[in-house]
């Protein structure tokens, strides 16, 4: 099985899919979006990448799930051992949320924060928080009086938020991604939020 990858990257697709080109042999691999922009963060200036690598083998195909750093993939497999929770479900949340994150709403018990990402119905955030329970990475729960944490429990993620938090992980700075939310207008609180993200990426590319 493939556990990690290291190359460079010889082409990306807007759903966070790329291929990564190892000694002459290009990779298709699956990823969250920011995932590119996370593993970026982390590499030497002009460095090679490298993606830990869950190896997904059904009867049908063979598939390689790439993540910037480890406790991501660790959530991943995490995820997608719960039932009914497939790669596809798994993607969505680690696009939504970094795995530091996702812990930090399970140990909160956040439904806002889960029921807010696109996919994720009440019912699944509800079977999420009761399964996932102590089994993410321990992460520090939020102090009386942190601001940042209460806004956790008010209303979840608006499409603009997720959108610009999107961006930013796939390397963009916040005023490109703010330029992409302008641009898109009132489509951003009506549109799902993977074809606003393939949208804004059309805008940046102007």
């Amino acid at each position: 099985m493939i556990g990690r990858l290291t190359g460079t990257v010889a082409a990306e697709e807007a759903d966070g899919t790329f291929v990564l080109d190892v000694g002459g042999v290009g990779y298709e691999v699956l990823a969250p979006l920011g995932a590119l922009g996370r593993a970026k963060g982390h590499a030497a200036s002009g460095g090679e990448l490298t993606f830990y690598v869950h190896t997904h083998v059904r009867e049908d195909a063979l598939s390689l799930f790439g993540f910037a750093t480890p406790e991501d993939k660790s959530a991943f497999r995490t995820l997608i051992s719960i039932s009914n929770v497939g790669p596809k479900m798994a993607l969505a949340l680690l696009s939504a949320l970094t795995s530091e994150e996702l812990a930090r709403a399970v140990g909160n018990k956040d439904l806002t924060k889960l029921v807010a990402i696109p996919g994720i119905g009440k019912k699944t955030a509800e079977r999420l928080l009761l399964e996932l329970k102590d089994k993410l990475a321990p992460v520090a729960r939020a102090r009386p009086g942190d601001k940042r944490e209460q806004a956790t429990h008010g209303p979840g993620p608006s499409n603009a938020e997720l959108l610009a938090s999107a961006l930013t992980r796939m390397g963009y700075r916040p005023a490109e991604a703010d330029r992409a939310i302008l641009h898109l207008g009132g489509r951003i609180d009506t549109e799902p939020v993977q074809i606003l993200v393939r949208e804004a990426l059309a805008v940046l590319a102007r």
